[in-house]
């Protein structure tokens, strides 16, 4: 994506935060003069870092269906994350390597702590690697809340849905993956690397439904299921692919409408795949607070603001344990689900996770949700259980 010079020198006019050892209750940094749809992992390289962080624990409110309370008086030991955001803000541990842009706490329902640092600005999209697949299982369930497909219609094969893949020229088993399978990366595909390079460079072979033609025809024969979890661009490709021909319009349309419109999120971007239809693995761009509102759609089961968005029942399915993954991660509709513990403590925790460092964690057995951003180390993967955690616990 080209970068647009102009906007990139608007960046460097940042709006600094207070003292790092008090809560900040001005104006949080923000990018000036943005298009979101500028914003991409390479463009994010130019923001230059905050000079101070932005701590607060009072946050504002902005008229974004976001409620706010303070830190300490509706929940949570102030202390001690005031003093894990100063160590993040301040990265005086040689080791830590520290590259968290923003971190964001809510609690019974309401934003407690708020903060930015280095490239994190309040206004700017972050760019999604992997939790863009959690996006697009939302906005499947979108579509079945609106009609357009039902539970039961998870069970029937991909290719079902798809009228312009030529079955005749599929591998074996790949008539048989399910929506389901798709949802759970059980699709079983698998391409070598020279089935993969044929198509490199050769993008016009991918546009449409041709992508899922080529999975289905180039992968190396599918087996029977059960199959291994096998996490990979292709099982979102495919969920993607069937929202486009389900609902009315284009997929893009239907996203933005009744997906992100109806949840207020109207500044983000989402790149185009070479199908031509939205990148479903990894390539959106949401700000923190978006994605603290997708949390706060899976605390709520599918409903914003009392109106049922996506049925509880797929909500349900698609944050819960359905597999193995590794590890002790288990995977449900393109969402972690894991089981942390802290003292000899059990806290279930489901989790929307990108490589790099994008993640939305909800603890439901403490109403609590975490948003955390970073642009190359994921340490909040193992912070968040041990200092975020026993704030609310202990």
């Amino acid at each position: 994506m080209k970068i647009n010079v102009q906007k990139l020198a608007a960046c460097c006019s940042i709006l600094f935060s207070g003292p790092l050892s008090a809560q900040n209750d001005g104006t949080a940094p923000e990018v000036t003069d943005l298009n979101a749809q500028d914003v991409s992992m390479q463009w994010e390289k130019n923001i230059p870092y905050l000079e101070e962080a932005y701590i607060s624990a009072r946050p504002r409110g902005m008229d974004d269906d976001i409620p706010v309370g303070v830190l300490g008086l509706n929940g949570g030991d102030k202390e001690m994350i005031l003093a894990f955001a100063r160590e993040v803000a301040g990265n005086t541990d040689p080791k830590r390597k520290d590259k968290t842009d923003s971190l964001l706490i809510s609690h019974k329902g309401k934003l407690i702590f708020e903060s930015y640092y280095r490239r994190g600005r309040q206004n700017l999209p972050h760019f999604q690697m992997s939790i863009t697949k959690s996006y697009t299982a939302f906005a499947l369930g979108r579509a079945m809340q609106l009609g357009y497909l039902t539970m039961d219609d998870l069970n029937k094969p991909v290719v079902g849905f798809l009228k312009e893949v030529d079955q005749s020229k599929l591998v074996e088993g790949a008539d048989k993956v399910t929506l389901a399978e798709a949802l759970n990366m059980h699709s079983g595909v698998k391409l070598t690397r020279e089935k993969i390079m044929k198509y490199k460079g050769n993008p016009e072979l991918l546009e449409g439904q041709k992508q899922i033609q080529a999975y289905f025809e180039d992968s190396n024969p599918i087996p029977p299921a059960p199959r291994k979890f096998g996490y990979k661009a292709a099982d979102p490709a495919m969920i993607m692919q069937v929202l486009e021909v389900l609902v009315p319009g284009s997929a893009e349309d239907f996203i933005r409408k009744e997906l992100m419109g109806r949840m207020g999120i109207t500044e983000y971007a989402w790149q185009d795949d070479t199908s031509g239809l939205p990148k479903s693995a990894a390539g959106s761009s949401f700000r923190s607070r978006d994605m603290l509102k997708f949390g706060m759609l899976i605390r709520d089961k599918g409903k914003w603001k009392g109106e049922q968005l996506i049925p509880a029942t797929f909500m349900k399915r698609a944050v819960s344990p359905i597999s193995l993954g590794w590890g002790t991660n288990y995977y449900g509709y393109f969402c972690w689900h894991r089981t942390l513990r802290h003292n000899g403590k059990e806290y279930p925790s489901i989790e929307l996770r990108g490589a790099l460092g994008q993640f939305v964690f909800i603890f439901p057995n403490q109403d609590l949700i975490v948003v955390a951003t970073a642009h190359g180390v994921m340490t909040m993967l193992r912070e968040i259980p041990e200092r975020i955690i026993p704030a609310f616990t202990e």
